[in-house]
Order: structure tokens, then sequence, then C-alpha cells
């Protein structure tokens, strides 16, 4: 963590006026200014990266020895700094002032716009862009735009394919930590979101707002083409392979194609003679729940297509259908 990085005049110079304890360089002017002259000195070494300390691990630079020391905690996942209140542990002493806010319902940090407040001024800098409209931190490959530099970082990792968070149970990687935490959860069962309709939970919060459609009727993805609306962004992609005959998924035994994932899982059961549904009465198990849900109707006696010329009832819906024609004759 001692290594240093070579000084590089060439790219960027500075000067110092001393008297007025402000920073400026070359390329554009910097203004900070620092009460004592060894502040200013040490700051400077960020423009030139002379003697500047580099994390070992992701070569995260400082001008200053002791927050890389801070900054190596994250690593190495000590923790040492704990909430009394919640025993919540952080790896940086500001980190956990800042967090103590919370419980003392502390927000010093208010926003001039919308009077929003914050319990750090980091928080309430990424807040004030949503009203300016700033987006700082540009990707280098594509050139799309960030308001946070973290938003930035994640980005990139579509280009890189870095996937830095390995789960300890199964050893599967992702490029978001909060993706790695979703996946664990399927090892630890934890359903931390729930409904407050019909008290089912869920995983993840994604999963919860989009179950809440169903209780609130909210049908938000529409399909340009026809105009049919869904509750899931995901059944409107599906939707839409009607209209285009996109059908992406292809079996890897017989080739045959479909426009969704879930038929083809439901196809692939031919070729493995899997039946994971079973009938809870006479045992009976079959490849799709439709079906087994269907069989069940032998067994309960429900009829719930009802034909709407003579009120007669039937369990399966090509019954009905062919009843129907009756009717019409």
């Amino acid at each position: 963590m001692n290594e240093q990085l070579n000084v590089r005049n060439d790219q960027c110079s500075y000067s110092s006026d001393i008297r007025r304890g402000e920073c400026t360089y070359s390329r554009e002017l910097c203004n900070k200014a620092f009460s004592q002259q060894r502040n200013l000195i040490t700051h400077e070494r960020i423009h030139t990266e002379e003697g500047l300390y580099v994390c070992d691990v992701c070569i995260k630079a400082s001008s200053r020895k002791s927050p890389l020391i801070r900054h190596h905690c994250t690593h190495i996942g000590e923790r040492p700094f704990t909430c009394e209140l919640c025993n919540k542990a952080f790896s940086d002493k500001s980190d956990l002032i800042t967090h103590e806010r919370i419980h003392s319902n502390k927000y010093p940090y208010t926003c001039d716009v919308c009077n929003k407040a914050f319990s750090d001024k980091s928080s309430l800098t990424k807040h004030q862009r949503i009203h300016t409209g700033e987006r700082p931190y540009t990707c280098d490959v594509c050139n799309m735009t960030f308001s946070q530099k973290v938003n930035l970082v994640r980005h990139q990792r579509k280009h890189s394919g870095e996937r830095p968070y390995t789960c300890d149970v199964c050893s599967k990687t992702f490029s978001q930590k909060v993706s790695l935490t979703k996946h664990q959860r399927i090892h630890t069962g934890e359903c931390p979101y729930m409904c407050d309709v019909c008290n089912k939970a869920f995983s993840d919060k994604s999963s919860l707002t989009t179950h809440q459609h169903i209780h609130t009727g909210e049908r938000p993805y529409t399909c340009d083409v026809c105009n049919k609306a869904f509750s899931q962004k995901s059944n409107l992609t599906t939707h839409q392979h009607i209209h285009t005959g996109e059908r992406p998924y292809t079996c890897d035994v017989c080739n045959k194609a479909f426009s969704d994932k879930r038929s083809l899982r439901t196809h692939q059961r031919i070729h493995t003679g899997e039946c994971p549904y079973t009938c809870d009465v006479c045992n009976k198990t079959f490849r799709q729940k439709s079906i087994l849900t269907t069989h069940k109707r032998t067994h309960t006696g429900e009829r719930p297509y009802m034909c709407d010329v003579c009120s007669k009832a039937f369990s399966y819906k090509s019954s009905l259908i062919a009843h129907h024609r009756i009717h019409s004759v």
C-alpha cells in the first residue's frame, strides 16, 4: 500500500499561491482553499499524482495514507465502527456518524429547490442533479452519461464483463452487489418484502411492486401495436413477439423455437420426462401446472365455464366451445 505513482508533469502542471492558500493547475482553476500550507501541498498531489498512496487491490489513489487504510477495509471486510443503537457496522467512522443521524432524526442538509433534507452533504449534491439535469460521469466506451459515479462504475462492467461479487454458497458471480444480495435469498429463503393486502412475501422489491398490480389492476405496460396492456414488462416483451414473429428461445434437443422462455421450459420436459406438478389427491403427475389445475376439477367437481345461452357449466373450456356449436346450428 506504500506504492507510489510516478509524477506526470507533462499532463498536468500546477502552481500554488501560498499567500492565498489556493491551488491552481494548468488545465483548469481548482481554487480549493486551505488554512495551512501543508494541507495545500498534500492536496496538490491529486493534480500531479506525486507521492500518492495506491490501493494494491483496486488501484484507488489517495494523497494521504490514512484514507487509503480506511478504504482498504472495504476489501478485507473489516468494519470496526459499530452503531451502539442498531449494531450496524461500518468501515469508516464518517459513515457511522452519518448513519447515526438516522436515529437522531438529524438532516442538516436541505435542498433549496424542493426542501428535501439529507443526513450528509454528498447525498444532497447527488439529489440536486435531479433538478439541474447534470450528468457529470461519462462512459469512455459508449459515451452514456450518469449523475452518480457509482452508476457509471456499474455500467462499465457491462463492457468489461467484470463480475466482482461472488455467492459464497454456489460461487455464482454478479456485476452488482444488489444482484448478489437478491440471489443469496434463494439460499436463505429470506423474503423481506410483504404485500400489505394479502401478506404474500417476496425476496426483492421489484417482484412486490409487480405483484401489487394484481390488487390495483394497474397495467402500466402497453403494446404500441395493438394497445394491449400488461402488469409486467416481461409479459409485454413476450407478447410483442406475436407481432414480430420472433422466437428467440430454441430447444437444444430438437431445435424447436418458442417466443417465450416458459414455453421452452415446458416443452423440454417432453425430452427429460420431468413432471414436477403432483395432484395431492391421487398423486398423478403433470408437466404443466395448468393441466394439474384442470385435472383437479375431476376431484372437486368444479365447472368454471358456463354457457351464456343455456347456463350449462363445464369443467373444460374446450367442452364449452364444443357445446356452443349446438346453439349455432
